[in-house]
């Protein structure tokens, strides 16, 4: 299972100290065992070793969730840009690039071809298309509803604090 090729049985007779025979037998009662135990994995013999595969019927199951996996993954960009949407919706992507001070284009259609963001109507005066989270994204967040969006004012700095450093430093 830790091995991304298959394992010779010459291999595995060294590492666990038993003749090549017994491994052989034991590999080929193994597979069987699983076969008729109908799991959802097989142990095969391929390319001059033994490895691990999903059962056919798993296919599909296993596909959804390695899928699912990587779509989980969001780069720094993706979730700055989406943490703009959650807070300012519904918001302009001109707007969403001003706060971020990048252009986001490339982003917010990743956002949206995941599923996490999507149109929200038109900005009245300029035209330009509005965005807002999805279900989906509270979902992936866990929560209910924006709502329950974290309070932003305890991670933004304190102004105050701030300005009373700045004047000891001109001082």
């Amino acid at each position: 299972m830790v091995v991304d090729e298959p394992v010779t049985e010459l291999l595995l007779a060294q590492v666990l100290e038993v003749p090549t025979d017994e491994i052989r037998t034991r590999l080929r009662a193994l597979a069987a065992s699983y076969t008729s135990q109908e799991r959802g994995f097989e142990l095969r013999e391929v390319a001059g070793g033994w490895r691990f595969y999903s059962h056919p019927e798993a296919s599909s199951a296993v596909e959804r969730f390695v899928l699912e996996g990587q779509q989980a993954k969001l780069t720094q960009a993706a979730l700055e840009t989406l943490a703009v949407i959650a807070y300012r919706q519904p918001v302009s992507r001109a707007r969403v690039s001003a706060i971020r001070g990048v252009n986001v284009e490339a982003v917010m259609k990743t956002l949206v071809n995941r599923g996490l963001v999507e149109e929200a109507g038109f900005e009245g005066e300029s035209g330009a298309i509005l965005y807002q989270t999805t279900g989906y994204f509270l979902e992936r967040i866990g929560v209910a509803s924006l709502a329950d969006l974290p309070e932003l004012a305890p991670h933004l700095p304190n102004i105050d604090a701030l300005d009373s450093v700045l004047d000891t430093l001109t001082d």
